[in-house]
Parts: structure tokens; sequence; C-alpha cells
């Protein structure tokens, strides 16, 4: 990483680039510090957006996908209506949830939540149906009822999949609240993106850009030390079981 921004430094001096064109890092970097009250509210708003789309989506995915895996008929049912969701665009679907909705953190939030939840459903789904059929055959002849099937057996199985789930859904929660911003917002990285754009202040975009990546690596982070704490049989090996129900 610091070879990558020494590389793009050394460039942009080189060939003489202009700043409104590609700015160099140490110009980010001066054009950050020069307003970071500014950036740092907009850094906020961005991240309450992220993590009340991210948290809706962990509330509505798992007990969907736990309703999904029970049943054959509601997976029948529910399944083509995600895929629905999912083939949207949610750049079209925002400006129909800010008219409806009114233009404040709602529609925000919405549009955050139908981005991270629908991976984060169909890992669940995944793990939740991966689970050996010895273990359900198992837990069946110990007169395991479908409750304490799915609480006992299924979903210790799926933790690893749902871990992998949560991980791409707290990246995607930032692209979904950059989404919304873009299409109607008064505050956030992405109003901040587009108001700097619009005025040629290139090297403030970048800080945005270069601010949003790092949110999703420290979210994505986040999702795999609260793994690691809480389920350290889980993470670090892709075949790992859980322990014996």
């Amino acid at each position: 990483m610091i070879g990558l921004f020494l590389a793009w430094e050394g460039a942009v001096r080189f060939f003489g680039i202009r700043e409104f064109l590609l700015p160099a890092p140490s110009a980010i970097w001066t054009a950050t510090l020069s307003v970071w009250p500014t950036v740092l509210a907009h850094t906020g708003s961005t991240l309450l957006t992220v993590l009340l789309g991210f948290t809706a989506s962990v509330l509505v995915s798992l007990p969907l996908a736990m309703l999904i895996a029970s049943s054959r008929a509601i997976s029948a049912a529910i399944y083509p209506l995600l895929v629905v969701t999912q083939s949207i665009p949610k750049v079209a679907l925002a400006p129909i949830l800010i008219v409806a909705l009114g233009a404040n953190e709602v529609p925000r939030v919405i549009v955050t939540f139908l981005v991270a939840f629908f991976p984060l459903v169909v890992a669940s789904v995944a793990g939740l149906l991966a689970t050996p059929p010895e273990l359900i055959e198992l837990g069946r002849a110990c007169r395991a009822g479908r409750m304490q099937e799915l609480l006992r057996i299924r979903l210790p199985f799926a933790v690893p999949f749902v871990f992998g789930g949560l991980k791409v859904a707290a990246a995607l929660s930032v692209v979904g609240a950059v989404v919304a911003e873009f299409v109607g917002a008064d505050a956030g990285l992405g109003y901040l993106i587009q108001t700097s754009m619009a005025f040629f202040r290139t090297p403030l975009a970048f800080s945005a850009v270069v601010i949003l990546a790092i949110m999703g690596i420290v979210l994505f982070q986040a999702v795999s030390m609260l793994e690691r704490i809480l389920f350290p049989w889980s993470s670090g090996a892709e075949n790992s079981a859980p322990p014996s129900a």
C-alpha cells in the first residue's frame, strides 16, 4: 500500500499531471486537513447511515434465512421476491423513496439495507442447508424437533457462512449509503464528492473516496474480529466444523 501511494505521488510529479485531473496523495492530505471539521461531519453522517442500514440488514436477513431454510414452500415463495429486489437498480429506486418518504435519513437507510441484505440472506441460507445429512439424522434419532434442529444443529454449522455474508454486507453497506447520498442528501461523503467535483475540488473528492475505502476496510475487519472473539472455531479455516450439538 505504501508503495502504491509512493508510485502515485511520483507519477503525478514526474508527468506534471494537473491537480484537478489526478491529485497527488500529498495534495489530498493537504486538502483534507484544511477542512477537516467539514470532512469529519460528513464522515459521521455517512457512518450513521451505514451502521443503521447494516444493522437493519442483519436483523431482517438472519430470521428470513432461517425461515427460507426451514421450508421448501416458503423458499419457493420468497426467493423470487428477493431476486426482484436485487434486479432493481438502487440508483433508480432512491428518488422514488425520497419522494415517498421525504428527504431525510429513512430513504438512505432503506437503500443501504437493500444493497446489503441480499448477500447475507444467500450466504446464511447456503450455510443452513449445507449441514451434513448425518448430523440431521442424528438429531432426529435423538428426537430433536424442527426448532431444535434449526437452532442447535443447522445454525452452529452455518456460522462461518453467516460471517462470510456479514463481511460482504458490511462492505456493501458503504456502497449503498453513498449511492443514496448521490441521489438526495445534504450531508455525507457522497454529497461531499458531488459538491467538490462541481467546483473542481478534486483533492477533496479523492479524500472522501479514500475515507470511504477505509470505512469499508474497518467494518470488514470489525466483523472478522467479532467472529474470532465469539466463534474462534469457525474463523480461519474453511473446512472447520462447529462443536457437536
